[in-house]
């Protein structure tokens, strides 16, 4: 199994970015996605995530209006567009893959770099 993201990089406050997360070894629909982050020197926290149909979303009291998750089950392949960048957003962003029917059955991506900064 890979989940490989793309899509980090170096932005201004108030620019935006589209990650993508491409997972492939596993039947993608059934899994649960999400995205979580990791600041220097802080715990890994959530993001946000999207069911395996892509019908519910729920996100961080710290991105809601200014991120948004989105899946498309034929690529394999999740989004996470984030608008309005703040400072305090960059982190390293990670990918996770939890299967439906097993919680314990879970998939991280490498990460990819977020650094907003003017």
């Amino acid at each position: 199994v890979q989940l490989v993201e793309s899509g980090g990089g170096p932005v201004q406050p108030g620019g935006s970015l589209r990650l993508s997360c491409t997972a492939s070894g596993l039947t993608f629909i059934d899994y649960a996605m999400s995205w979580y982050r990791q600041a220097p020197g802080k715990e890994r926290e959530l993001v946000a995530s999207i069911s395996h149909g892509g019908d519910s979303t729920n996100y961080a009291d710290s991105v809601k209006g200014r991120f948004t998750i989105s899946r498309d089950n034929e690529r394999k392949t999740v989004y996470l567009q984030m608008n309005s960048l703040k400072p305090e957003d960059t982190a390293a962003y990670y990918c996770y893959a939890g299967f439906r029917f097993r919680l314990s059955i879970n998939y991280w991506g490498q990460g990819t770099q977020v650094t907003v900064s003017s």
